[in-house]
């Protein structure tokens, strides 16, 4: 073992020491080296660069990072990519200087039975897939890594965030994958890694179609066209947003979209690359049916996942059903008709607020999505809801005097938090929040009987319906009916009450 060193590409005089132990570890395209401290990598390229590859990786720690994290929220951006921030020459090798990833993003136990990937570093495929959770398979991951459901969507959302800031940048991942993208449900981070293979539309095209699974189907049912063809079709924005709504789609039902029944083709080869492009198929399209999942044929391990009639997308709620439609049904052949990473991001947050607990300590899920049906239960365990659960609608003043509903409403549970972004429209749910924005402003119980919201922040909150101010520190009865102004400040909301499962 010996330490050796390199040099800058970028700065003059900057060198970086790595420890070479004869054996470096092996990506797809680089030998990555740690460095002393293990803070950092460097990460070498097995082949030749050329002078286009050379100054796109340039662009991308010099100018590109720039753009993304010196300026305002940009330290949120750095916990959301793994992304390089020098690049390194040695002799004829060029390399990059790349942050480690966080401690979390490591499998502390791995499978639930053995070793076996302990220390790995937790790829979003691990927990894309039902048989790595379920509880008959001998190589599920222990349940202690798996997070719960809501963990999906928080992670999703964070996901949707990083895609939406790569795209206002007019930059494209062009790799977009589960494999690219590692994630910990247990404290619900991501980060997005392999950013060398970044596309600038006109200036520097992509180096690959993309991996397996989240390729879009323009790109693969032109693959076969030379390079320079006119109708070949390449890496950009609009396959990274089918391969974001893919890995959503993945990370919420642990199956495929297109990944269905229907043989396109008895060559095997032939079937999978119709199948996933120029014939795919949403397998839950609303109208044909021909794509559905034979249960009879899928593996023990993929249930009861691959059973689209008992945990169908409907699951998901219908801000994210409308969304999957856009994105498997309408714009699966058009592109442009996709939805966009901002369009994921606000579903997925109004979805968090129509989630409730699953009473059952054993449920694998333990939250589910409100559907406000008559007999409310958990799809996944199928726990009835206990009680009843009060519904917020939310509205807005539309003109003077005049409130209209806002399409968005707040499942209740005992010991749940108001927030400002649910009291005031001007206050935005994303990474802009100012820390006072992100402390509860009062929560909801059930006490004595009765559903009630504790004030604890607000300084307008009054009760409409009895025309009754509620100052900080009191509490006032959520009931049928009743309508509450959460603030009178502009932008403030009224919501009116339902009670369901009465």
């Amino acid at each position: 073992m010996s330490i050796k060193s390199v040099t800058s590409a970028i700065t003059p005089g900057k060198t970086y020491q790595y420890v070479d132990n004869g054996e470096p570890m092996r990506g797809g395209m680089k030998d990555v080296y740690f460095g002393p401290d293990k803070s950092y990598v460097v990460a070498f390229y097995r082949d030749a660069k050329d002078f286009n590859t050379k100054e796109r990786l340039r662009k991308i720690v010099t100018q590109y990072y720039d753009n993304f994290f010196n300026r305002e929220h940009g330290d949120y951006y750095k916990e959301l990519y793994c992304w390089p921030t020098d690049m390194v020459e040695s002799g004829d090798k060029v390399g990059l200087i790349v942050p480690a990833y966080d401690k979390n993003f490591f499998f502390k136990k791995g499978y639930a039975t053995g070793e076996g990937i302990k220390g790995k570093e937790k790829q979003g495929l691990w927990f894309a897939s039902s048989k790595f959770r379920n509880r008959q398979f001998p190589l599920r991951l222990d349940e202690s890594e798996l997070g719960s459901w809501l963990s999906y969507f928080q992670i999703n959302i964070k996901i949707a965030r990083g895609v939406k800031r790569l795209h206002a940048a007019g930059l494209a991942h062009s790799d977009l994958s589960y494999k690219n993208v590692l994630i910990d449900p247990v404290s619900r981070a991501a980060t997005i890694i392999d950013i060398d293979g970044l596309v600038v539309p006109g200036l520097f095209p992509p180096d690959v179609i993309g991996t397996a699974d989240f390729i879009a189907p323009e790109v693969l049912a032109t693959k076969h066209l030379d390079l320079r063809d006119a109708n070949r079709k390449h890496a950009n924005r609009t396959t990274d947003l089918h391969a974001l709504a893919v890995m959503i789609y993945m990370y919420l039902l642990y199956r495929h979209p297109l990944k269905g029944g229907k043989v396109n083709d008895l060559d095997t080869e032939k079937d999978d690359l119709l199948s996933m492009g120029e014939k795919a198929l949403f397998i839950e399209h609303p109208t044909d049916l021909s794509n559905r999942p034979k249960v009879n044929q899928l593996a023990k391990s993929a249930l009861p996942w691959g059973d689209v009639d008992k945990i169908p997308y409907t699951v998901t709620g219908p801000y994210l059903k409308k969304l999957f439609d856009d994105a498997f049904v309408a714009g699966l052949h058009h592109p442009n008709l996709r939805p966009n990473a901002d369009n994921w991001e606000h579903a997925l947050l109004k979805t968090t607020d129509l989630m409730q607990p699953c009473s059952n300590s054993r449920c694998d899920q333990k939250w589910f999505v409100f559907d406000n049906t008559t007999t409310p239960k958990c799809p996944f365990c199928g726990t009835p809801v206990n009680g009843t659960v009060p519904v917020l609608d939310l509205y807005y003043e539309f003109r003077p005097t005049v409130w209209q509903p806002e399409h968005h409403r707040l499942m209740v549970y005992n010991n749940q938090y108001l927030f400002q972004w649910h009291v005031n429209r001007n206050v935005v749910r994303n990474e802009r929040l100012t820390p006072e924005q992100k402390t509860p402003v009062g929560y909801f119980t059930f006490y004595n009987g009765q559903w009630v919201l504790v004030n604890q922040k607000l300084t307008s909150l009054k009760d409409l319906t009895e025309n009754k101010d509620i100052p900080p520190g009191k509490m006032v009865d959520i009931t049928d009916g009743k309508k509450l102004l959460l603030s009178a400040e502009d932008g403030g909301r009224v919501v009116m009450v339902t009670i369901a499962n009465k």
